[in-house]
């Protein structure tokens, strides 16, 4: 039995050797997924195209409008005078925020009055414009602070009595563990080894058998000594290899390239990999047994692997969807495994706290693969 499989696992990996354009996808195409995620897609705000519009032309207009600029999370891009150049750019796309500030700016914060600006921000992007109102709101709060504290100063040498400074009845002493510079590339690296081992696996192993059935190799294989278990092995085994060794470089890359920690056990990650293998695999054999062609296979494999990513918490919370779309995530592999790489790489959570999340991969992905050996079964029948 061994043997047999050994040999089919030996054809297997020859095939897919031979074919050059499977080779880009399976070795190539990782690493300009991971370079992606890691440089092109963050949630990090930086450089944002902003339009200033100066209407008071003071000293005090000037030291906000350079808060602003020296941040880093904002550029400004425009100095204009007309408010429906505000309009036109931001129609265009040439800049995604406008600070307009009216006219008697200093003049207001001099008499001890409250100075209006506006703010204009583009919605397009719900998430985007959120993060920048909520730098925008920081800037503005510190600002009003900093005139606040000058206030003070001015008052405490004309009178020569001291002010408590506390504005507030307590104090915030913020720690944030994990992730303490907040990037996103660190929050989102250890993601793509669950998003790589799904498009792989899943995509590889279906289009696979569909292609033996295709080419009408597949009866050769039906008559040949091998039992249905052992062809099911011998088809995806190869592929678990290959994901492994994706993950492998993925990691390595993760840790020379972007620095990514390492907090947990790599062994207790390895060993959730497997679960999560059990899945994917089931997923590629499961549409293998519904699809004729290898269009077909391709075209279902992106179907099932587009929502299992959107709703696994990777992209969007979890608790922001509805509730029905909620109750669908708890059949989602996907889910628990970003739980769990995510438990292992950033927090070096142990087994002690993600048993339930592996236990839950290991259930569904018992339940895939099973429906799926035993439907293929019936197709080689």
């Amino acid at each position: 039995m061994f043997v047999r499989i050994k040999h089919l696992i030996i054809k297997e990996f020859i095939q897919s050797f031979r074919d050059k354009r499977l080779l880009f996808i399976i070795f190539i195409a990782p690493i300009i997924q991971l370079v992606l995620f890691g440089f092109a897609i963050t949630t990090d705000i930086k450089d944002v195209p902003t339009i200033i519009m100066d209407l008071d032309r003071t000293a005090e207009s000037r030291s906000f409008i350079s808060k602003i600029e020296n941040g880093g999370n904002f550029r400004i891009d425009y100095y204009i005078n007309d408010e429906k150049e505000i309009v036109s750019m931001l129609d265009s796309g040439k800049a995604e925020l406008a600070v307009k500030i009216y006219p008697g700016f200093e003049k207001s914060l001099k008499k001890g009055n409250t100075a209006a600006i506006q703010v204009i921000i583009d919605g397009s992007n719900s998430n985007t414009a959120a993060m920048i109102l909520n730098h925008m709101s920081q800037i503005s709060a510190n600002y009003s602070m900093s005139i606040l504290i000058e206030r003070i100063d001015h008052f405490e040498k004309l009178s020569g009595k001291k002010i408590s400074r506390s504005l507030d009845f307590f104090s915030n002493e913020i720690r944030i563990w994990y992730n303490p510079s907040l990037k996103s590339r660190i929050s989102n690296i250890p993601g793509v080894l669950a998003f790589i081992l799904l498009v792989l696996t899943v995509i590889l192993t279906s289009v696979s058998i569909v292609k033996e059935r295709e080419r009408g190799t597949i009866e050769q294989l039906i008559v040949s000594p091998l039992k249905p278990v052992e062809l099911i092995l011998g088809k995806t085994i190869p592929f678990a290899i290959i994901g492994f060794i994706d993950v492998l470089i993925v990691i390595s890359l993760s840790f020379s390239l972007f620095k990514i920690p390492l907090n947990g056990n790599l062994p207790l990650l390895f060993f959730s990999m497997l679960l999560y293998l059990f899945n994917t695999l089931g997923v590629g054999l499961f549409i293998s047994t519904v699809s004729k062609t290898q269009q077909q296979a391709m075209m279902t494999s992106f179907f099932f692997t587009m929502p299992a990513v959107m709703l696994s918490g990777f992209v969007f919370p979890i608790e922001n969807m509805p509730k029905v779309i909620q109750y669908l995530t708890y059949i989602n592999p996907v889910k628990y495994f970003l739980v769990i790489v995510n438990g292992i790489f950033l927090k070096g959570t142990g087994f002690s706290i993600l048993w339930p999340n592996m236990l839950a991969l290991g259930a569904i992905g018992f339940i895939i693969l099973f429906i799926s050996v035993i439907r293929f079964k019936k197709r080689l029948e």
